[in-house]
């Protein structure tokens, strides 16, 4: 027993010394990331990747915002295979994402844009197609949200 207890310390102090610091940590990119306020679309699509991306982000709402990213979402459904009466077994939705990240302090803007597809199943029944649909939306705007954090990590990161 005293010997795991001499393991963490040690262990402890090795991960302290070698300059390790936690992604979320004042100094580095973590912060600036929860104080970027984000914008979107008026419609489904716009509203759901906001708020994946004020999760992802770690929004904090009572301070004053450092950057603004405004995303533009454009989505195109696709049929895939087709049954013997010529209605869709699935669909491959495509969702595309513009961002600009504009600093408050008047700084340059940075951009990017990602893709991402995802597919669903075709349901007969017309509440589970629309719930497919929905669901597929939803996990395009998790990943979404994913890609551009991660692109906001390293935009902040080079500044």
């Amino acid at each position: 027993m005293r010997g795991a207890a001499v393991f963490v310390v040690l262990g402890a102090l090795a991960v302290s010394a070698c300059g390790f610091t936690p992604m979320y940590a004042e100094p580095g990119v973590g912060s600036p990331l929860r104080r970027i306020a984000v914008s979107a679309q008026d419609d489904r699509l716009g509203y759901r990747l906001r708020e994946q991306l004020e999760d992802a982000l770690g929004w904090d709402r009572s301070a004053a915002p450092l950057y603004r990213l405004t995303a533009q979402v454009e989505q195109e459904r696709r049929s895939l295979g087709r049954r013997i009466d010529d209605t869709a077994t699935r669909y491959e939705l495509t969702v595309k994402a513009r961002w600009t990240l504009t600093p408050a302090d008047g700084g340059a803007p940075v951009t990017g844009e990602e893709t991402v597809t995802t597919t669903y199943a075709a349901a007969d029944q017309p509440y589970a197609a629309i719930a497919a649909q929905q669901d597929g939306e939803e996990r395009a705007a998790s990943e979404l949200a994913r890609r551009i954090r991660l692109d906001l990590m390293q935009a902040l990161s080079n500044r």
